[in-house]
């Protein structure tokens, strides 16, 4: 019985943090709403870029080439979140870790060099 109301209770714990989390929000827009002037004008209307009216269509085309640079820098960034771990935690883990380690960062050379030889990492 008492193994029961112990689970009960945790339920009861993260009822009362859901909601919380969507009450406090909830409420402080409602505030922010009330509390804020409300002084409409033509002016407040429109659109525009950094203080200036815009001129021209907003939609640009980018060159494909940032995307793929955003994407090599999360792939390395993604390597580091990776290897921190490991590096923090080398002593406890033993040589097994240190293979598995040296395969990913192996399997990211050869993706690396991969894009090199593919030109991806050239700029003009």
């Amino acid at each position: 019985m008492e193994l029961l109301n112990v689970y009960q209770n945790n339920y009861l714990i993260v009822f009362v943090f859901l909601c919380l989390g969507i009450l406090l929000p909830v409420v402080a827009l409602y505030l922010g709403k009330l509390l804020r002037p409300f002084k409409p004008s033509e002016a407040k209307y429109t659109t525009y870029e950094s203080g200036v009216e815009p001129f021209h269509d907003s939609r640009v085309q980018f060159n494909v080439r940032y995307y793929i640079f955003a994407l090599m820098f999360v792939i390395f960034d993604v390597e580091t979140v990776f290897l921190y771990p490991w590096a923090v935690a080398y002593d406890k883990l033993g040589i097994f870790a240190l293979v598995e380690m040296v395969i990913f960062v192996i399997l990211l050379l050869i993706g690396l060099v991969y894009a090199w030889k593919k030109k991806v990492l050239r700029w003009i």
